[in-house]
């Protein structure tokens, strides 16, 4: 299977059903082929983070499949979508989140740790990770003492730990100066590049949406390529 998502026919609103209902996706469609990073351009507003969460089963369509890797998730159960976002999948937004109490080798170790990784494992790969962006020498430090770009880059680190199919970002450098998302756009790009995974990448920067293999727009509910 060399297709690692597939959307077909999503459709999705916002009380459903209802005389006030609004229509974000309108049978959109999409695949991704494994090793290919996409961009997803759009407004505020128009349905990025809701196909970001669908695509990454934090949310259900209205109608329509969302198959991963060959498997068909629309309705698969609570504990089957869970081990799925778990192994198969990476998520990175806007703002880090990174746990402020644990360094950013605990941040990176953590995950692994929840997915059956040994320790002496997990943490080998935490420092594989972070010096593939740069920050060995922050290994040891808190969220706290980071920079926003560093901050950034230890989230990245973190979504791949379990090595996952497929990464979904939200806006990943649209909390950071044009400088710093830079040196943060290049970090992710090497990193995906460098472990051969799929990445749909939402972002208001058209300058690195043209830097992906892809660039699709949102539009009137439906994914179309840009031109």
């Amino acid at each position: 299977m060399n297709d690692v998502l597939k959307l077909e026919q999503l459709e999705k609103s916002y009380n459903h059903g209802k005389p006030n209902a609004i229509a974000v996706l309108k049978g959109a469609n999409l695949t991704i082929p494994r090793g290919q990073v996409v961009a997803l351009v759009a407004p505020s507003g128009a349905g990025k983070s809701t196909l970001l969460h669908i695509a990454g089963l934090l949310d259900t369509p209205d109608s329509g499949r969302v198959i991963l890797q060959g498997q068909d998730m629309t309705g698969a159960k609570d504990a089957a979508r869970t081990a799925a976002r778990r192994e198969a999948l990476g998520f990175v937004y806007q703002f880090h989140h990174l746990l402020p109490e644990f360094t950013a080798l605990e941040n990176i170790t953590l995950p692994q740790l929840a997915n059956g990784t040994s320790r002496k494992a997990a943490e080998a790969r935490a420092r594989d990770l972070l010096a593939r962006v740069g920050l060995t020498e922050r290994a040891g430090h808190r969220p706290s003492a980071l920079s926003g770009g560093e901050q950034q880059r230890v989230a990245f680190c973190r979504a791949l730990a379990n090595a996952p199919a497929l990464l979904l970002a939200d806006e990943p450098t649209g909390n950071l100066d044009p400088a710093t998302s830079e040196t943060v756009f290049s970090a992710l790009m090497e990193l995906v590049r460098a472990t051969g995974l799929s990445a749909l990448i939402a972002t208001h920067n058209l300058e690195l949406a043209a830097r992906m293999d892809r660039v699709l727009r949102l539009s009137d509910g439906q994914l179309v390529e840009a031109k």
